[in-house]
C-alpha cells in the first residue's frame, strides 16, 4: 500500500506545481497563437512519469531501443495491457511524441490538461467521424515532426497472452505518411497494478523495439493486411520474452 500512497502524494504535489506552469502557457498561447510550447512541459512529464516508474518498484528491461530511427518522425505501435504501459513507453521518449489516448481520460483533473501540452489526442471509438478527425490530426503531427504512439487494441487486453484485434484504422498515420512504424511490445505490466488492484508492486517488465518498417516496404497482400502483419509481429515478440517478464 506504501507504493499506492507515495505515487498518489507525488501526483498530487506534481499537479499543484504543474498549474501555475499550465496557466501561463495557456495565457502566452492566446495572445500568440503560433506560439510553440515550450520544452518544460515535456521534460516535466517525462520526469513525473519516470518518478512514477520508480516508486512502482519496476525493474525494466528496454530492447532494441537502437533500433528507432533516430533522424527521422515514426509511429510507435504497441500492445496495451495496463495503464503503465503509458507511464513507462512514455518516461523513456527523448523527442516530442504524441499519444492517442481513449476520450475517457478527459474526466480526470488537470491530467489531460498536460496532456494536450504534449500532444496527445483523445479518440472517441465510438463516433467514427471523431475518429477520423484524430487521425487526420496525428498524420499533421508526424509531418511536422512529432512522432506518435498509438495501441491499436483501442482499450486495455485483460487477456495479454492474446492480442485484441488491431484497429485497421490506426495505419492510416503510417499509410499517408509513410513514417517508419516500430513495433512495440511490452511484458509484465499488468504485474505492477491490475494483477492486485489496488496495491502497485514490484515486477520485472520487458519492453522491446521490434524493427522498424514501411508502409512502402510491404507486399500489397500484406499492406491490406497491416493491422494483423503488425500485430504478428508483436504477438512473436511477446511470446518469446513472456517467460523472461
Amino acid at each position: 500500500m506504501i507504493r499506492v500512497i507515495l505515487t498518489a502524494l507525488f501526483l498530487f504535489v506534481y499537479f499543484i506545481i504543474s498549474l501555475p506552469l499550465l496557466l501561463v502557457e495557456r495565457l502566452i498561447s492566446l495572445v500568440a497563437p503560433k506560439w510553440r510550447r515550450r520544452p518544460v512541459i515535456f521534460r516535466s512529464v517525462i520526469f513525473a512519469l519516470s518518478v512514477i516508474r520508480g516508486l512502482s518498484g519496476c525493474r525494466l528491461t528496454v530492447i532494441g531501443k537502437d533500433r528507432i530511427p533516430k533522424n527521422e518522425t515514426v509511429l510507435y505501435v504497441g500492445n496495451h495491457q495496463s495503464y503503465f504501459d503509458i507511464v513507462i513507453s512514455y518516461s523513456l521518449m527523448t523527442r516530442y511524441t504524441g499519444f492517442i489516448a481513449k476520450k475517457s481520460m478527459k474526466v480526470i483533473p488537470v491530467l489531460p490538461w498536460l496532456m494536450t501540452y504534449v500532444n496527445c489526442l483523445f479518440l472517441d471509438r465510438s463516433d467514427i467521424r471523431q475518429g477520423m478527425e484524430v487521425i487526420l490530426q496525428a498524420i499533421d503531427l508526424v509531418k511536422g515532426g512529432v512522432d506518435v504512439f498509438i495501441y491499436p487494441e483501442g482499450t486495455r487486453n485483460h487477456h495479454p497472452d492474446t492480442l485484441l484485434e488491431f484497429h485497421k484504422g490506426s495505419f492510416k498515420i503510417a499509410q499517408r505518411t509513410d513514417c517508419p512504424i516500430v513495433p512495440v511490445t511490452m511484458c509484465g505490466t499488468r504485474d505492477i497494478f491490475e494483477n492486485h488492484m489496488p496495491f502497485i508492486r514490484r515486477s520485472d517488465v520487458i519492453l522491446e523495439y521490434g524493427e522498424p518498417f514501411r508502409f512502402s516496404d510491404l507486399s500489397k497482400e500484406e499492406q491490406k493486411d497491416i493491422h494483423n502483419y503488425t500485430a504478428n509481429i508483436i504477438a512473436q515478440t511477446y511470446n518469446k520474452n513472456k517467460s523472461g517478464a
